[in-house]
């Protein structure tokens, strides 16, 4: 017959410039995919160097490296009698593009730019790479002498071409390609190509997911064909996870789905599949079919190969599935479980250190790390040998095999309480049950001793002694009282960081966790170089709202009823004197808002894209029946001055697992200015004079009621 085709794509691993461990996970997909009868094996974006380089591809080093791979990989038993499709930097008469090199038994077919670069949010593409513009037109790129030895070549086709096999007709587009108004596989769909790949280096949000499947599905819906879709996963370096979900459509339909979040390095899919299925769906179609009669053809490169057998009546065709998706509180206990695992394993730490304060932040830090420890030992018992070497390294202990999770967070996570007389006993008691329930090693300490010494210098050297506001002091000398707590927290965590596992008589060192949350960042409601300074910060994306979510998904699916009492406290930084043995400050009131509201300013000024005035106007409709419009523009008002006053701040936080679209990172995603005019004179008159004109309609509407 020579009808039906398997085809694999996959989910990668990949680490910027591990060029070693690049090239075997690459093999090792290829391997996967042939035994499986794949003819065609689609890699992720950039594959060969890892996704995120950034400033590194400006390095020839960069471009010098990935040719190394691709001839290793040209060169390859493995990659005989399959056409590999990978990714990679490539320089074309002295600019650089990012490209699929696609080759078939040590033959390079086609080098195909990528046309729409990722530019917005986390993306910076337009940096280092150009797009390929000449949309259907192809130039001659001369091989580079290492590669010509090996193919035979010296030159193959690079452009915006398609590949003519002996019976099916395959296109690429990449990544951001698919998210564009006119995608290109509109275009190849309508010229006859009945395969389309997507190489992505898509990294994970909350609630994300169902996009990318949406945009396959209704790519596959309106124009027919078979569509594989690739994607890098883990923590290739910095502060995202990219989140799988490889995938295989056809016509509308989901074939094949790929894990979102795992600790496998490689994940291959395959999909069998009848070309005769698209070619009747297409027919049925006349809108199509007009609309291709008109097209414009794509180059062709002609391959002397066939992705079908001859003697395939009998091979069995994949089912259609629907797509399992994750809940926000599922994706937040695996995203960041994840990114800490690979984070620890590549830092090549000995484990973790996390100051636990007896609240729902620290506490939710601490799931996740235990979240952590449940997906190690759910992949040494399903086989995965390289998180058991992994794990051995981290422990120093080469007979080492993880069974139980609490065993083995007690070996890889130290929780620390620090008190100060400011504390209650309710959080001390709260913070020592969930480190007893999560098996982490648990200490308490006292920080007033420090504290003292540092404010008796400050005594000793001015004749002044600060008070809190309670015993007469004023704000500067309240507020200075706490942050000197705070900091003295941070100092305490580093030197534990760096010394507790030489007391217990163990090797190496811990990373510190950080707790902040994206709302506390975007208000600027933490000390700098508090303990919110840390190594990393597994929360630093994620929402009070979505938090508090998770914490108690935690309780009811891990068990840990200690998450109840956290979650019944009242939020707080328990920095100022007790009163009465209780606690006498709660954050809500010390921002002078709620989480709930901060949530809604902060997608409103990132993701709405509004300023004071925008977001006043948004929010008088939004909360026209709680809030006046003169309410509203004093909320507004003071969210702005709280959050340009402390917007310095966000030049310091602590890389942060990046799950949330109104993040205020301050490196890559959230580009401001860290010093305003935190009046906004302009803005609020603007308010102000709106408000006036609500205010007087409101009474005018009144006179006329009788």
């Amino acid at each position: 017959m020579g009808r039906k085709v398997t085809v694999a794509t996959c989910a990668l691993n990949q680490w910027a410039l591990d060029f070693e461990g690049n090239l075997q996970r690459i093999l090792k997909s290829i391997e996967i995919a042939k035994c499986k009868g794949a003819t065609y094996r689609l890699g992720p974006e950039l594959e060969i160097c890892g996704y995120g380089c950034w400033d590194h591809y400006y390095e020839s080093d960069t471009l010098l490296h990935s040719l190394q791979v691709l001839a290793a990989l040209l060169e390859s038993p493995v990659t005989q009698d399959i056409i590999c499709d990978v990714g990679m930097p490539v320089m074309h008469r002295n600019v650089r593009y990012n490209c699929r090199v696609i080759f078939l038994n040590r033959r390079i077919l086609l080098i195909r730019p990528k046309m729409a670069l990722a530019n917005e949010g986390n993306y910076r593409e337009l940096r280092w790479f150009t797009p390929w513009s000449r949309t259907r037109q192809t130039e001659e790129y001369f091989l580079p002498r290492m590669l010509q030895s090996l193919t035979k070549q010296e030159t193959v086709p690079f452009g915006d071409a398609v590949l003519a096999t002996r019976d099916t007709c395959i296109g690429s587009e990449i990544c951001e390609e698919l998210w564009t108004p006119h995608s290109p596989h509109v275009d190849m769909g309508l010229d006859g190509v009945e395969i389309f790949t997507n190489a992505s280096g898509s990294h994970h949000v909350l609630r994300k997911a169902h996009a990318r499947v949406d945009l396959v599905t209704m790519a596959t819906t309106k124009n027919g064909g078979i569509y594989l879709l690739a994607n890098q996963k883990g923590c290739d370096g910095d502060r995202l996870y990219y989140d799988g979900c490889a995938l295989i459509a056809m016509n509308g339909h989901i074939l094949a789905q790929g894990s979102q979040f795992s600790l496998d390095n490689v994940e291959v899919l395959t999909a069998t599949l009848d070309l005769e299925d698209v070619r009747s769906y297409r027919a049925e179609i006349s809108s199509r079919n007009l609309a291709a009669s008109k097209a414009s053809p794509y180059p062709r490169v002609k391959v002397d190969f066939a992705l079908s057998s001859r003697e395939d009546l009998l091979e069995p065709l994949s089912e259609p599935l629907e797509w399992k998706y994750h809940s926000p509180a599922e994706e937040i206990s695996l995203g960041p479980a994840c990114w800490l695992w690979d984070f620890l394993r590549r830092s090549q730490q000995a484990g973790f250190f996390l100051p636990l304060s007896g609240g729902v932040d620290s506490a939710a830090t601490a799931c996740l790390v235990y979240s952590m420890c449940r997906q190690v030992c759910e992949a040494v018992n399903n086989g995965n040998q390289e998180v058991l070497a992994d794990v051995r390294t981290i422990v120093d202990q080469l007979d080492y095999t993880p069974r139980d999770p609490r065993e083995l967070c007690g070996r890889v996570l130290t929780t620390c309480y620090m008190a100060s007389e400011n504390s209650s006993r309710e959080t001390r008691d709260r913070a020592a049950e969930l480190a007893r329930q999560i098996g982490s090693h648990h200490i308490g300490l006292d920080i007033d001793p420090a504290v003292k010494a540092v404010v008796g210098i400050f005594s000793l050297a001015t004749g002044k002694r600060p008070l809190f506001a309670v015993h007469g002091g004023s704000r500067r000398e309240n507020l200075a009282l706490q942050n000197v707590q705070a900091r003295i927290r941070m100092v305490v965590a580093y030197l534990f960081a760096q010394l507790s596992l030489w007391a217990r008589g163990a090797r190496g060192g811990l990373l510190v966790l950080g707790s902040a949350n994206v709302d506390e960042s975007l208000l600027g409601y933490l000390t700098k170089y508090d303990c919110s300074s840390a190594d990393i910060n597994p929360i630093g994306g994620i929402s009070k709202t979505d938090l508090r979510a998770f914490v108690h998904f935690c309780l009811e699916y891990f068990q840990l009823p200690a998450l109840q009492g956290i979650l019944a406290a009242p939020a707080t930084a328990e920095l100022e004197p007790l009163a009465d043995g209780r606690v006498s400050q709660t954050d809500e009131e010390d921002m002078g808002m709620t989480y709930a509201d901060l949530s809604v300013y902060g997608r409103l000024r990132k993701v709405a894209k509004t300023g004071p005035y925008g977001m006043f106007c948004k929010l008088v409709s939004l909360w026209k029946d709680v809030c006046s419009p003169r309410q509203v523009a004093d909320k507004v008002r003071w969210f702005f001055c709280k959050y340009s006053m402390n917007r310095h701040k966000m030049t310091t936080l602590t890389p942060a697992y990046h799950a949330e679209s109104y993040s205020p990172d301050d490196n890559r995603f959230d580009l401001r200015p860290f010093l305003y005019n935190t009046s906004w004179p302009w803005q609020f008159r603007c308010i102000e004079a709106q408000v006036l004109r609500l205010e007087s309609r409101g009474c005018q509407d009144l006179d006329g009621v009788d």
